[in-house]
């Protein structure tokens, strides 16, 4: 047994399943996870002294991959005066100042811990500022793990929804609508029939909890105008997208700009974090400015701050994005001219330095057609990267993320474990 394997048992005795979040635990592909070390750059090591590439970057938040010297030196200044305080800083102003100089749409920004907790209280902002109580998600968006949230699409065009989670009570759950992404007739349907109804609409601008999916030509700009109309309140969920896809985010990249935005990943530097903003008519409603509760001990707390200020001055500084753009792109072509060498099907979908195999030949655009991916081929080919040094997401419906610090060189290597891979 392997010192993974011993710590997997050992987890499993005291943790839920082993795991502190359970994609980790690899169920989707089956085995046992790995349990790391350390990390340095585009790299990391398991306990056992086993190199990885690592595409994952502890999903995603690692831009400028492990060790970032800038973040690093940060935190050294932090722990030299100490990690908390529970009373406001300095650095938590420079933050947000920060943050709404980067996004537009932000005015006003309040810091929380998690993504989780960013998409909690932005809807619970939407629905206090609008006085309605519908929202509006979409199948195979992952918004962290709220009740109004944790919710699946049924059959049909729009359903009101069904919990996805035993816990979450059926009368929140109805409160949910959920349609099917990229789908605008859909859209349109829903708004005519409960416009005056919807408090807000929550949207990953690009989804990646169901593997990378772009947006189709036009589909935010009429998600846009629909909110509008009826007013309601537009969320974009750039936990995952914000200075990711760009520096202004996928608001940027797709030119249209939200009431609210959801942030976390990237703007803490690889420390917990998360952020939510948008129009000061609509921050300004949340305590101690107005009546809508929201509060939280370590929000703000000057460890995280100190890194994503360290993250975002550095993709002021050097802004990777061509670069990113490049490897991406470089991968992407890679993987699709070997697997068509071994005449498997694999469509790769990218955003930017975001990007997903799936195992299929359809065109994937929503959840539905996410969901014909061979999963079993997946497992195959996580395991056989794995065998190579190569650390991918371990599902199906993830996106791998590269970072600043991966080389050509990387990129290169990673094209060779999968033209093996793909002969398994």
């Amino acid at each position: 047994m392997n010192r993974s394997e011993d710590l997997f048992h050992r987890a499993q005795r005291v943790i839920p399943g082993g795991v502190n979040s359970p994609v980790r635990a690899f169920q989707a592909v089956g085995g046992k996870p790995l349990f790391i070390q350390r990390g340095n750059g585009s790299r990391i090591w398991d306990v056992d002294g086993k190199e990885y590439i690592d595409y994952v970057g502890s999903w995603g938040p690692l831009i400028f991959g492990h060790r970032s010297p800038e973040v690093i030196e940060a935190l050294n200044q932090v722990l030299a005066i100490g990690t908390s305080f529970g009373a406001p800083t300095e650095r938590e102003v420079e933050l947000a100042e920060l943050i709404t100089q980067l996004l537009p749409s932000v005015e006003k920004v309040r810091l929380v811990s998690s993504g989780t907790e960013a998409t909690m209280s932005a809807i619970r902002l939407a629905r206090g500022f609008t006085g309605r109580e519908r929202i509006i998600k979409f199948d195979g968006c992952y918004h962290g793990h709220g009740d109004s949230l944790l919710v699946r699409a049924g059959s049909g065009v729009a359903t009101l929804g069904l919990p996805d989670s035993p816990g979450v009570p059926s009368s929140l759950a109805e409160l949910t609508s959920v349609l099917p992404f990229n789908d605008s007739n859909a859209l349109k349907s829903e708004f005519d029939r409960r416009g005056s109804q919807i408090a807000c609409v929550i949207i990953e601008p690009v989804a990646g909890n169901m593997g990378c999916v772009e947006p189709r030509p036009g589909y935010l700009e009429l998600l846009r105008n629909l909110t509008k109309r009826s007013g309601s309140i537009l969320i974009f969920d750039e936990v995952m997208t914000g200075f990711r896809v760009a520096l202004g985010g996928a608001q940027q990249r797709y030119g249209v700009q939200p009431d609210l935005t959801t942030m976390g990943k990237v703007i803490g530097g690889g420390l917990p974090v998360g952020a939510y903003g948008g129009r000061a008519e609509i921050m300004d409603r949340i305590a101690p400015a107005g009546p809508i509760y929201q509060a939280g001990t370590l929000s703000g707390n000057p460890l995280a701050v100190s890194a994503g200020l360290a993250t975002l001055k550095r993709l002021q500084k050097d802004s990777p994005y061509d670069r990113l753009e490049a490897l991406g792109a470089r991968l992407e072509r890679g993987v699709i001219e070997a697997a068509g060498k071994a005449g498997i099907q694999v469509r790769v979908n990218r955003v930017g330095s975001m990007l997903t195999f799936f195992f299929t030949d359809r065109e994937v655009t929503d959840f539905q057609s996410a969901r014909t991916s061979d999963t079993k081929r997946f497992s195959r080919f996580f395991h056989a990267m794995i065998d190579q040094g190569i650390y991918l997401p371990s599902s199906q419906f993830e996106a791998v993320f590269i970072s600043a610090a991966h080389t050509e060189s990387d990129i290169d290597q990673t094209v060779s474990a999968a033209t093996r891979a793909l002969e398994i």
